[in-house]
């Protein structure tokens, strides 16, 4: 029996991903509980109680870096109320969480649940993509590559950070988004400065391409040293920093490195004072996704005091962490720094 393509690509495409509302569900009891257990559930709670004495020490700040895909996979209200509360003041991530996933459903659409094993030679054929066991419409994506390239053509050609672009993804969604309150927006909305170091990873990247290959004569480049002068700074001006860090890889690493970059350039600022890391990554290859937080203090950008690996897979963990921290309360008494506002563009 022949089976209609359209009819099988809305049969998988029919459950999307719901994402959690921290606000609405009160980890703290939750983490109480697992403070007196063990293994990962007692490591958990210390890094809840880190992330707490973070946003109550009204001299630190926060900054938030995303590598693997949680926010296709239910926690993208997570870190957009990170961001909403006051909770975090500047974010370092790969491309694809903030594009082909906060961005692309800002377009209005979705990421689906898999149900069951299905052949992947069966969903190249239906143009569905899959991460694990999530979808994406890979004809969705291709208008989100066409959306950023639209946005590329509107600005003045040059160089600029992947915060400045994003900044002004942020400004076209304020009045075009279909989805209003993505994090992308909100972060517009809030002043929080977003960057992603491996920008052109994404679907930006496809979106950019396009964007050069029609306007050979002046076109919108990504300068990612840029991105690491710019955040170096803000770690210039915060002195105290706490990292909350989702996966590893580059944002993790970059959001460390400001520490060595700014004693380069000649500036005594300490390490970053607090530091959780959620990750699945092992320590035998000699990696970690850019080592242990123990290890990065050897090379002068942690401090030990504060600091805790969480070894889980983050969508498990770091919404229960996120809402003690919501319903602790600490935020409401920080006063955010809204570095967007110390650059020009």
């Amino acid at each position: 029996m022949n089976v209609n393509p359209e009819s099988q690509r809305r049969e998988l495409l029919s459950q999307p991903i719901e994402h959690i509302d921290i606000t609405a569900l009160d980890g703290r009891p939750w983490v109480k509980a697992m403070s007196q257990m063990s293994f990962t559930s007692r490591d958990m709670a210390r890094g809840a109680d880190i992330l707490c004495r973070m946003l109550a020490d009204t001299d630190c700040s926060v900054i938030l870096t995303l590598a693997g895909s949680t926010s296709a996979g239910g926690c993208m209200d997570v870190w957009r109320d990170m961001v909403k509360y006051g909770m975090v003041d500047a974010i370092v991530s790969t491309g694809a969480a903030i594009v082909d996933m906060d961005f692309f459903e800002a377009l209005g659409f979705r990421h689906y649940k898999a149900q069951g094993e299905v052949d992947d030679n069966l969903l190249r054929e239906l143009q569905i993509d899959r991460i694990y066991d999530t979808y994406i419409d890979e004809r969705e994506l291709l208008a989100c590559d066409e959306t950023i390239r639209q946005i590329a053509a509107s600005l003045p050609p040059g160089p600029r950070s992947s915060r400045s672009f994003l900044r002004e993804m942020g400004r076209w969604l304020k009045t075009n988004a279909v989805k209003k309150g993505s994090l992308l927006e909100t972060a517009y909305d809030m002043d929080v400065p977003i960057f992603c170091p491996a920008f052109s990873d994404c679907s930006a990247g496809f979106g950019l391409v396009k964007h050069q290959v029609e306007n050979p004569g002046g076109y919108v480049s990504i300068d990612s040293v840029a991105d690491f002068r710019e955040l170096t700074d803000i770690k210039i001006e915060a002195g105290t920093t706490g990292l909350f860090m989702i996966g590893g890889g580059v944002p993790k690493n970059f959001a460390q490195d400001t520490v060595v970059c700014a004693e380069i350039l000649g500036h005594e600022v300490e390490m970053h004072k607090y530091a959780v890391q959620i990750t699945v990554a092992d320590v035998r290859d000699g990696a970690c996704s850019s080592s242990t937080l123990k290890e990065a203090c050897s090379w002068g950008k942690v401090d030990t005091v504060y600091e805790q690996m969480v070894y889980a897979e983050a969508t498990t963990v770091a919404p229960l962490m996120v809402s003690n921290a919501y319903h602790t309360g600490d935020w409401k008494r920080r006063e955010p720094p809204r570095f967007s506002r110390r650059f020009a563009q």
